[in-house]
C-alpha cells in the first residue's frame, strides 16, 4: 500500500510546492523581492505609455500576439493567475478606448526618467489612471485604475474619440462592442452581473446543450451504420454511445468561447471559466480514451490477421501506452490552465527523487522484464508455458506482468521481473509432440503375434496424417513381471494441444482396434498360482550334464536365428523413409 501512497504525496508536495512558487514568483504583488534591472520596455513613464500604444497599433496592424506585450504594462496583480490571462486581454483593449476618448497622446511629453512621481494620465469621476512605480522598478499603470477601467469606459460611453475613428471599434472584443449597444436599462447589475450577462450566460448554456445533443445524435447515427456495415464482430459488440465523450467536449469548447465574449468580472471569470476548463479537460481525455479503444480494436483484428504472434503481445501494450500519454497530456493541459508551474511541480517531485527510485524499483524491473520478453521472444500470447511452478496458457502480457490462465481455469498474474532471471518452459514453441508409453502383451502371446502387432502399429503411424514419419519406434523393449513390454516412442506435428489431444485419441483407439483384430491381448499385474498334484520327478530324471545342456542351448538358438534373420546375416541400421 505504501508504494501507492508514496508517489501520490509525492505528488502533492510537487502541487504545494508549485503554488508556493507561484506565491513568490517575481511581479505576481508589490511584495515580492525587487528584480536587478526592469526591462527597457518598462524603464519609464514613456517607456510603459510607447510599449502600450505600439503594442496595440501593431494589433490593428495585423499582429494579434502583441495583446501580451500590452498587457505587461498593466498591474495586474490583484487579479487571480488562474484569469490573469484573459482578463489582462479586456483591459488592455478597455484602456486603450479610454484614451481613446480622452486626448491625443504625445509621448514626448511623458516623463522618461526612472525616478519620480507617478505620471497622471487622467482622472475620472469613477476613477484615475496613472503609471506608478513598482518595488521591482518598473513602471505600470496602477492597479487601482486599471480595476475601474469598466467603470470609466462607461462614463465615456457618449463621448466621441479624439483619436482614431469609429472604424477601430471593429479591433475591440466583441462583447465591449455588443456593450456599448445595449441599452442603460439591460446594464443594471442585478444579483453578480449585469442584466445583459445573465441573458448570454442562459444562452450559452442552451446552445452548448443542444450542440452535445445534436452531435450525440450524429455520432450515434454514425457508429451504429459503420458497425452495421462492418464484418468484425468486435466492432459490432461496441456501444453506440462510444463517441458519447466528443459531445460534451463540443459543448465544454462552446461554453469555454461564449464565456470569454461575456466580459464578466474576475470572480464570475474565476468560478464559470475554471469548472468550464476542467470540463472541457475531462472530455477530452475521455473522448481519447473511446478512440485508443476503437484504435485497439483495429489493430487486434490486423495482429490475428497475420501469422506472427510477436504482434499478438505488443498490440496490447499500445493502446495502455496511448491511455498514459493521454492521462500525462490531459494533466498538463489541467495543470496550465488552472496556472500551475510544471517546472516547479517537477523540482518538487524531483526532492523526493531518491524515496520514488526505492518505490519504483520493482516497477523498472518488471519493465524491464516486459522487454526481455518481448526482444527475446520467450513466450507470446497463447503460448503454453511452464514458469516457477506455473503451468498455463499465457492470456496477456503488460507492462508489469503477465497472466497465466491455468489448465483449471484460474488466472495466475507473475510479476514480469521474474521472466529475467527464471528458466521458462515454453511448451508452445515445440515443433513436436512427444508420445512415450509401453504397451504390456500378455505372456502367452505368440513371438508371431508381437511382430505383426508391432508392425501394425509402425502402419498406423505412416497413415495418421498428423504423425512424424521421419522418425517413430514401435519394438519389444522389456520383459516385465506381469507383462511383455512394447515400446511405443511417436511424435505429433499439430499446432496446438487441442488438436494433440484429438489425435492422440484416435491413434489409441485404432492401436486396441488392430490389437482386437491380431488376437493380442494387453496385460495388466496379476499373480498366477499354478498347483500340481502329482509327484514330482527325481533329479537324476530332470537333469542334464553341463556339456549337454551347453549343446541343447547352442542348437536352439542357432534355430532361432535362422528362422528369424537368417545366419551370418547382419541387417542394416533403420533408415525411415522420406516425408
Amino acid at each position: 500500500m505504501w508504494r501507492l501512497l508514496l508517489p501520490v504525496l509525492l505528488l502533492l508536495s510537487g502541487l504545494s510546492q508549485a503554488a508556493l512558487g507561484q506565491e513568490n514568483e517575481p511581479g505576481s504583488d508589490n511584495s515580492s523581492v525587487k528584480a536587478a534591472s526592469p526591462p527597457e520596455t518598462l524603464i519609464s513613464p514613456r517607456a510603459t505609455m510607447e510599449t502600450f500604444l505600439h503594442a496595440m497599433n501593431d494589433i490593428k496592424r495585423g499582429d494579434p500576439q502583441r495583446i501580451d506585450d500590452a498587457v505587461t504594462t498593466l498591474d495586474l496583480s490583484d487579479i487571480s493567475p488562474l484569469v490573469r490571462r484573459e482578463r489582462g486581454r479586456d483591459l488592455a483593449w478597455m484602456l486603450l478606448e479610454v484614451m481613446d476618448r480622452t486626448r491625443v497622446i504625445d509621448t514626448r511629453r511623458i516623463p522618461a526618467g526612472q525616478n519620480g512621481k507617478p505620471y497622471l494620465f487622467a482622472s475620472y469621476k469613477n476613477g484615475t489612471i496613472r503609471i506608478a512605480p513598482m518595488e521591482d522598478g518598473r513602471w505600470l499603470f496602477e492597479r487601482e485604475g486599471v480595476a475601474k477601467l469598466p467603470l470609466i469606459l462607461d462614463e465615456l460611453s457618449q463621448t466621441k474619440r479624439v483619436k482614431g475613428s469609429d472604424a477601430d471599434a471593429q479591433y475591440l472584443p466583441w462583447h465591449l462592442r455588443l456593450r456599448q449597444q445595449i441599452p442603460e436599462r439591460f446594464k443594471q447589475k442585478g444579483f453578480l452581473l449585469e442584466n445583459w450577462q445573465w441573458f448570454g450566460i442562459f444562452l450559452i448554456i442552451l446552445v452548448g446543450v443542444m450542440a452535445d445533443k445534436l452531435v450525440s445524435l450524429l455520432l450515434r447515427m454514425l457508429v451504429r451504420r459503420w458497425k452495421s456495415q462492418s464484418a468484425s464482430h468486435e466492432f459490432k459488440a461496441l456501444s453506440d454511445r462510444i463517441l458519447r465523450p466528443l459531445g460534451l467536449m463540443v459543448m465544454a469548447v462552446i461554453w469555454w468561447a461564449g464565456i470569454n465574449l461575456l466580459g464578466l468580472g474576475e470572480a464570475s471569470l474565476l468560478v464559470l471559466l475554471l469548472a468550464v476548463k476542467f470540463l472541457a479537460s475531462l472530455s477530452g481525455v475521455w473522448a481519447a480514451y473511446r478512440l485508443v479503444d476503437i484504435v485497439a480494436i483495429y489493430l487486434l483484428r490486423r495482429a490475428h490477421s497475420t501469422e506472427s504472434k510477436l504482434d499478438d503481445a505488443l498490440v496490447p501494450l499500445i493502446p495502455r501506452t496511448l491511455k498514459i500519454f493521454v492521462t500525462v497530456i490531459g494533466f498538463v493541459f489541467i495543470a496550465d490552465n488552472i496556472n500551475v508551474d510544471i517546472s516547479s511541480l517537477l523540482a518538487g517531485l524531483g526532492l523526493g527523487g531518491l524515496a520514488f527510485a526505492l518505490a519504483a524499483k520493482d516497477m523498472v524491473q518488471n519493465l524491464f522484464g516486459s522487454v526481455t520478453v518481448l526482444m527475446d521472444r520467450t513466450f507470446t500470447v497463447g503460448d503454453w508455458i511452464i514458469v516457477g511452478g506455473v503451468e498455463g496458457s499465457v492470456e496477456r502480457i503488460g507492462f508489469r506482468s503477465t497472466r497465466i490462465r491455468t489448465f483449471y481455469n484460474s488466472l495466475v498474474t507473475v510479476p514480469n521481473s521474474k521472466f529475467i532471471t527464471a528458466d521458462v518452459d515454453n511448451m508452445g514453441e515445440r515443433r513436436y509432440r512427444r508420445l512415450s508409453c509401453k504397451l504390456s502383451l500378455t505372456y502367452d502371446t505368440p513371438p508371431d503375434r508381437i511382430e505383426a502387432f508391432c508392425e501394425g502399429v509402425r502402419e498406423l503411424i505412416r497413415q495418421h496424417p498428423y504423425m512424424r514419419k521421419d522418425y517413430y519406434q514401435v519394438y519389444l523393449n522389456e520383459f516385465a513381471a506381469s507383462s511383455l513390454n512394447v515400446l511405443l516412442y511417436v511424435f505429433w506435428e499439430t499446432p496446438e494441444w487441442n488438436t494433440e489431444l484429438r489425435e492422440r485419441h484416435r491413434f489409441m483407439l485404432d492401436i486396441l482396434r488392430l490389437a482386437k483384430r491380431l488376437g493380442v491381448e494387453f496385460a495388466f499385474p496379476t499373480q498366477t498360482l499354478y498347483m500340481r498334484s502329482e509327484e514330482m520327478p527325481s533329479p537324476a530324471e530332470t537333469h542334464l550334464a553341463q556339456s549337454d545342456a551347453f549343446d541343447l542351448g547352442r542348437q536352439e538358438a542357432v534355430a532361432v536365428v535362422a528362422d528369424s534373420t537368417g545366419i551370418g546375416v547382419k541387417p542394416p541400421p533403420v533408415v525411415f523413409p522420406p516425408a
